[in-house]
């Protein structure tokens, strides 16, 4: 599933060698230079697009209708609680609001759930990266013990067919000889994942108007690039384009008051999980910050509970700085205006088929 992202800004690494030329004369920028601004914010971050379709699979209303309605379903689950919804609300901006999210069967999960907004954008899906795409997310979520927690494939596709989701699967999917599939399961719920943008006033600010933005937020955007936060958390969604070590001065947990996981036998190791290769120890990908502001609590386990708290945090675990109250309070400004309004058909609960008698 090859996705279209000429559009994504440069890898980390280029844009860390970008920020190094603008960083230099910023500092003499003055701050109602609103054009200069702009200017320096397009060369690292990039407007939302309208959606995110891939090149093999058309966004049809159709599919994006089929894939909203298995997003809300919870039949399918191996208790019959649990869908996408459950860790994705629209109460809460995508996300949960939880520190750790909650599995089938009320079982708490070892790590938080981020917004489901803007991540088919992402390089890949959770925080070690061990989903490509959001179609894949979706395909194995069905037989993952933590999630639907199905015994087989074959099983979820006949739940899908009792249920009553025959029809809708022929209807998006009109040429394949087996419509009722979990391929077409995943390809339907990424088709609607794939239509969640939440485009902000950041980003009318980035193609031009420069009222978008508070003077705050603007002050805040400047520390944002001078102080290097940038090097990880740039391009399209600010953040979700490269992988990263968490704890790059000191230990994590020393900070963010983080504790030892079951799941992982000690403190969580990031990609290391998924890879076993210790190169990838305490490596996470990066956060995308849009909606950052109203998807608290932060990080990989929700160890941290208020914004200025987590960019002091990122400072000084990441950067080896302690910013200045005044800075945070910019900065917080700047990341509020990456906050987008809720995709109006996410918010409204589709009507899910009825099992046939």
């Amino acid at each position: 599933m090859k996705q279209s992202k000429n559009w994504i800004l440069v890898s980390a690494a280029v844009c860390a060698t970008v920020v190094v030329a603008l960083t230099a004369p910023l500092s003499a920028l003055s701050h109602n230079d609103d054009k200069a601004l702009i200017t320096k914010a397009n060369a690292l971050f990039k407007p939302l697009p309208a959606s995110d379709a891939l090149e093999n699979n058309e966004l049809t209303p159709l599919r994006v209708a089929l894939g909203k309605a298995l997003f809300y379903e919870t039949r399918v689950s191996s208790d019959g609680r649990l869908g996408c919804v459950t860790c994705h609300n629209a109460a809460y901006h995508g996300a949960d609001a939880l520190a750790l999210s909650v599995g089938i069967h009320g079982k708490v999960l070892p790590r938080n759930a981020p917004t489901v907004f803007n991540t088919s954008l992402l390089l890949a899906q959770h925080y070690g990266g061990n989903r490509a795409t959001v179609e894949e997310q979706a395909f194995k979520s069905l037989l993952s013990p933590l999630a639907y927690g199905n015994t087989s494939n074959e099983q979820v596709e006949v739940k899908l067919a009792k249920l009553g989701y025959a029809p809708l699967f022929k209807a998006a999917y009109p040429s394949d000889t087996k419509p009722v599939s979990v391929e077409n399961w995943s390809r339907a719920i990424g088709a609607f994942e794939r239509t969640l943008m939440t485009p902000a006033p950041f980003d009318r600010f980035l193609k031009g108007d420069a009222q978008a933005l508070s003077k705050s937020a603007k002050l805040g955007l400047e520390k944002f690039i001078s102080t290097g936060c940038v090097g990880c958390h740039s391009g399209v969604t600010v953040g979700g384009q490269s992988y990263q070590k968490f704890g790059i001065t000191k230990d994590y947990w020393l900070i963010t008051g983080s504790t030892p996981k079951d799941a992982f036998k000690g403190y969580d190791k990031g990609r290391f999980h998924d890879t076993k290769n210790e190169a990838d120890a305490f490596m996470f990908k990066v956060p995308q910050l849009r909606n950052v502001a109203v998807t608290a609590p932060y990080f990989h386990d929700g160890s941290v509970e208020t914004l200025p708290q987590a960019v002091k945090v990122m400072a000084q675990l990441q950067l080896g700085k302690q910013l200045p109250d005044e800075d945070v309070t910019h900065i917080v400004s700047f990341l509020e205006a990456l906050t987008g309004d809720i995709p109006a058909d996410f918010a409204k609960v589709p009507r899910l088929p009825a099992a046939p008698h």
